[in-house]
Parts: structure tokens; C-alpha cells; sequence
């Protein structure tokens, strides 16, 4: 269905036609996001300015009974950012992308929901602070879409997800109203979470405008380490073990051999290709004797657990190449086949000895590569499967190694997504997960707050 061109006018009335694209290239390529999904062309798309054009944009769409989706830089996982079929609009945030303020004081940032994620981190270092949350499309995902999946990182395990930063936001309602919650306060109990219920709520529940993030001193030192195993098991068990020795590293990922030959190949980064599996490990805090002493129970749990040997980096550049490895996981094994699946299944931290197993097995069954790397601390998978969706009987298998995947994890007392939220790909395991009256709730109070179902329709609850 297209839109008509007297609504168009309209819209460019707004936000001006430089950003206002009708012509169906230039439409194509706000079709798709990272997942593997049938893309979905939108009717129009419109790239407000300022903050007044983006309210008066969503006014206007809401009215004219057109479904938004609301996208930044579109890395998501799930389908979250694929625009309703129809006469969708996409409404892209990158040119709100102003950092409006960062108080050094009170230790927390204002910023505009374009902002690009590693940029924004990078801003406030300058400034003798930290962002924490790292997630692996940081380069070029923005705050937005941050906060909208409460996206997660390498730095979870300690640090915490983007849900714990968010002290406070302005939010374009259905209406194109600004509504306010939160506060540039460590305390405030004023009207209910809003805050919260937005952070990860993938733009179902209302536009952002402006968003509050929390923002913590660097730690003063850290040590980071890769133990190589020839035995995944133990590698997992290790992770395991680590956490019961009561020490929390900053950051504690996991590499198997399928992953460490993809990335080798495409780094060059010296990683042990022979081996089963990898742990790359860092400590940080703010005493130096401290990270040392972390450093070392670490190192002996590693070798206690069967890791054949522990490389500990001796410089900067060591420290960046091993992070660089890692960060190069899913990129290395995209290059190895034409179509990468890449689910992110979460269990508690005691239960990924059992998760890496039945991943393993799962790949043996239905005769498939299943590179599996993530966050271990903090039980975050992402098994990540190879294959060429042109092949219908090998994408069959893949379809259902997904689905024994999230059995697994949902058997094992985890859960269906870390922080790639739930968008149309997993939309239809919501009620395995939860039941039907918690998807009753999220519906009644997605109805209260989109009365006609326009908000990124499609997405979160089905």
C-alpha cells in the first residue's frame, strides 16, 4: 500500500526533503537488519533533524494510521528494526545524535538516541570516565538501539547491561508528547519505572528523545590472560569454577576450535588453532596488588580445570589483540558461508559445562558447523550456525537445531535471548518461556500505551 503524496508533503513539511526518502532504492536499505529474515521494504522513510520534528513526525505518522518502526544503525539479531508489511515508516534516528551533556560531577551523560555507542564511550574517557557497556556492534550501533534491547557486551559479567546505566529519558509518546521519567539523581522514586519499561522494550512502547546514562570511574588496573584447552568441557568448567572462587573478572569469553580457525584466519591474531577451546580473561579494579592477586587465583583455577597452558599479556598491544581476536568472532565466521545464524540462548552461569554440550551434540545431530563463542561469564552463548539459506533441506536442519537450542536453554533454567532481544524471530517462543498470562499483561499494557497497535508492530508479543 503507498502512501499518498499529499501525507508525503506533509512529512517533508516537517523534516524537509533531503530527509524525507521516497524512491525505492534508497527505501531497500532500511529493509533488513542483521537477522536472517525476509527483508521488508517500508512505504516511506523520514530522518527528523531535531527533537520538535521527531515529535511532530510521530504525531503525524500515528494519526494517519501508519506503523513506525523507529531504527538506528539496524545491527539488530531478532528482526527488531524489519519494518510492518504495508505502508510502514521507518524512523531513522542517526541525525539525532547530538551528546547533550556530560557532567563530570554527578557522573552522568545526556545524550540524543543517534549516538553512536564506541563514540559516545570513547567522548566520556576523554573526560577521565567510563561507559561500560560494550556491545559487539559498539563501532557502529547507537544509544537507541542500546537501550531499546538492552544490549549487553564482553564487559557484563561485572559491569552490567545497558538497562543498569539508564538513570532517566524523554519519550515521544502516540500522541507526540514528550513524556519525562527518571532524573539525573542516583535516587528517585517519582511516578513509576518508565525508564525500565522502555529499556528493552524495542520501540514498542513509545519514541525516544533524549536518554540519561549513568557513567562510573576507569578501574586503575588490569591484567588480561587467554587459557587454551584441549578439552572444551574443561574450558566451560573453568568458567564454572571461577565464579565459585568468588572472583568476578570484568570479562570471561569463550572461543571454540570451529571459531578460533575462522578468526585466525581472518586476524592473524596467533590464537592457538590447534585447540579446543579458548578463555579469554581480564581483571581490572582499582589497586593494582588487587588485580594481581585476582589475576593469579584465576590463573590457578584455569590450570586446576585442565587448561594447558595460560598466556598472560605483557603489553597494551597484547591486551588489544586478544580482545581484538574476540571482537572479530562474528565477522570471521560470517566470511566461512553465505548465511550466519546467530542465536544467543542464556543460562545461569553454573549450567554452561551442560549448554556447551548439548550445543555440541546438536551440531552432530542435525550435521551442521556451529561456531560457538560469547560471554560465559555471565552464561551468554551465541552459537552461531553456518550455513547457505539457498539450501532448503540444510536450512531445515538449521531451523531445527535453532529450535533444540532454545529447548535446551529454556530446560536448563535460562532463557531465550541475552541481549539481541526478542523482535519477529523469537516472538513465537515468548509463552514457552513465560506463560499465557504474563503475555496477556504485556499485551494489555502494550495496548494502553499504542492503543492502535502501530509501534513497531509485529515485534516483542505477537
Amino acid at each position: 500500500m503507498a502512501i499518498s503524496p499529499a501525507l508525503i508533503k506533509e512529512f517533508v513539511g516537517i523534516s524537509g526533503q533531503e530527509n524525507v526518502l521516497t524512491e525505492e532504492a534508497d527505501r531497500m536499505a532500511y529493509s533488513y537488519d542483521a537477522a536472517v529474515l525476509t527483508p521488508v521494504v517500508p512505504a516511506l522513510v523520514v530522518s527528523p533533524a531535531t527533537q520538535e520534528q521527531l515529535g511532530k513526525v510521530v504525531k503525524l505518522a500515528y494519526d494517519s494510521d501508519l506503523p513506525i518502526t523507529v531504527r538506528g544503525s539496524g545491527t539488530n539479531l531478532s528482526g527488531g528494526v524489519i519494518p510492518a508489511e504495508g505502508n510502514g515508516l521507518v524512523i531513522l534516528t542517526n541525525k539525532l545524535n547530538k551528546i547533550v551533556e556530560i557532567n563530570e560531577e554527578d557522573l552522568y551523560a545526556v545524550v540524543e538516541p543517534g549516538v553512536v555507542t564506541a563514540q559516545f564511550a570513547a567522548t566520556v574517557a576523554q573526560r577521565g570516565l567510563f561507559y561500560p557497556p560494550d556491545p559487539g556492534s559498539q563501532t557502529v550501533s547507537t544509544l537507541g538501539g542500546n537501550v531499546a534491547m538492552n544490549a549487553g557486551g564482553l564487559r557484563g559479567l561485572k559491569y552490567g547491561v545497558t538497562k543498569d546505566y539508564v538513570m532517566g529519558m524523554e519519550i515521544f509518546d502516540y500522541r507526540g508528547e514528550l513524556v519525562k521519567t527518571g532524573s539525573r539523581t542516583v535516587k528517585c522514586v517519582t511516578g513509576y519505572n518508565m525508564a525500565g519499561l522502555m529499556s528493552c522494550s524495542e520501540g514498542t512502547l513509545g519514541i525516544f528523545s533524549n536518554i540519561i546514562l549513568k557513567l562510573v570511574p576507569p578501574p586503575k588496573a588490569s591484567k588480561a590472560m587467554m587459557a587454551v584447552y584441549a578439552d572444551i568441557n574443561k574450558a566451560s568448567e573453568t568458567v564454572a569454577g571461577i565464579i565459585a572462587s568468588h572472583i568476578v573478572p570484568c570479562t570471561l569469553e569463550i572461543m571454540d576450535q570451529s571459531c578460533i580457525k575462522h578468526v585466525e584466519a581472518h586476524t592473524k591474531a596467533g590464537l592457538p588453532v590447534e585447540a579446543a577451546a579458548i578463555l579469554l580473561i581480564e581483571v581490572d579494579g582499582g589497586h593494582v596488588q588487587m588485580v594481581e592477586e585476582d589475576a593469579a587465583k584465576v590463573i590457578e583455577v584455569c590450570k586446576k580445570c585442565g587448561a594447558t597452558d595460560v598466556r598472560i599479556a605483557q603489553t597494551a598491544e597484547e591486551k588489544n589483540k586478544i580482545w581484538e581476536a574476540r571482537r572479530n568472532a562474528l565477522p570471521a565466521l560470517a566470511r566461512a558461508r553465505p548465511t550466519t545464524v546467530l542465536e544467543d540462548a542464556t543460562v545461569p552461569r553454573s549450567k554452561i559445562p551442560a549448554m556447551v554440550a548439548a550445543v555440541n551434540e546438536i551440531a552432530k545431530k542435525y550435521r551442521l558447523e556451529i561456531g560457538t563463542f560469547g560471554h560465559a561469564g555471565d552464561g551468554n552463548l551465541h552459537p552461531t550456525i553456518l550455513c547457505d539459506r539457498r539450501d532448503k533441506e540444510e536450512f531445515h536442519r538449521v531451523e531445527a537445531a535453532a529450535d533444540e537450542i532454545f529447548d535446551v536453554a529454556l530446560k536448563l533454567q535460562g532463557t531465550l535471548s541475552g541481549e539481541h532481544g526478542i523482535g519477529m524471530a523469537k516472538a513465537k517462543w515468548m509463552e514457552k518461556e513465560t506463560n499465557k498470562a504474563t503475555i496477556e499483561f504485556s499485551k494489555n499494557l502494550r495496548r494502553a500505551l499504542d492503543p492502535k497497535y502501530l509501534f513497531n508492530a509485529g515485534k516483542k508479543v505477537l
